[in-house]
């Protein structure tokens, strides 16, 4: 396990981007099943680093690695623990219909635009392994916006729980790495140049069976296979 751990950091780290982030006129808190992104975008936020909070996020992943046991949007699930965080209800904003990371930016930028919130710039709060592909969405999705990154400073080893241990935590690693490049070809995100070293971890998860994430029937990088 301690070398499919070691490979797994080097993946970890090649999705964060370690943005200082910039205050912004809205957070954007982008869904997903760690509601630790929550917390951190409504301490962002009563630090000033936005004048509204944003939870996006539907009912998404059913049946899968990423699925959650809520009844409830994911954003419904961020809203409700912001107001405990103690962010005031009329400056948290709801998009509940996004299914993944191009609908949760796409959906935000429409619910800004109908509630006549002209954003000059944004923060995206996101899991810390989320920063990348959030990243390279922005630059299709929405390129006009100015934006930055704000996610927990944790490392891998930290982000383990209980609920999120190694054995489901590495499979959602390497199928957002997968997602990287199979994106960029469809034009959903902006390419990214993957380092020699993180293609080698990935090919060794992959070889050893992390691959309940991944997209089938798909070519890696530079092997073909």
């Amino acid at each position: 396990m301690n070398k499919v751990l070691s490979a797994a950091r080097v993946i970890y780290e090649f999705h964060r981007l370690r943005h200082a982030p910039i205050p912004g006129d809205v957070i954007i808190a982008l869904g997903t099943n760690d509601l630790r992104v929550a917390e951190f975008a409504a301490d962002v936020f009563l630090l000033g680093f936005g004048q509204y909070l944003l939870c996006t996020g539907g009912i998404a992943h059913q049946g899968d690695l990423l699925a959650t046991p809520w009844d409830r949007s994911e954003a419904e699930m961020y809203a409700e623990v912001a107001l405990r965080r103690g962010v005031p209800g009329d400056r948290i904003l709801l998009e509940t219909q996004a299914s993944n990371t191009a609908e949760n930016l796409r959906f935000s930028r429409q619910l800004l635009q109908e509630r006549g919130i002209h954003a000059r710039n944004v923060v995206l709060a996101v899991k810390p392994f989320m920063q990348r592909r959030t990243w390279a969405t922005m630059a299709v999705e929405w390129p006009e916006m100015p934006a930055s990154l704000a996610s927990q400073e944790i490392t891998l080893d930290e982000y383990f729980t209980a609920e999120l241990p190694p054995e489901k935590i590495i499979h959602i690693l390497m199928g957002d790495l997968q997602r990287l490049w199979i994106y960029s070809r469809r034009g959903w995100s902006a390419p990214q140049q993957l380092p020699a070293e993180v293609l080698e971890a990935y090919l060794y998860l992959k070889a050893e069976g992390w691959t309940q994430h991944l997209i089938p029937g798909e070519e890696d990088p530079a092997t073909g296979s």
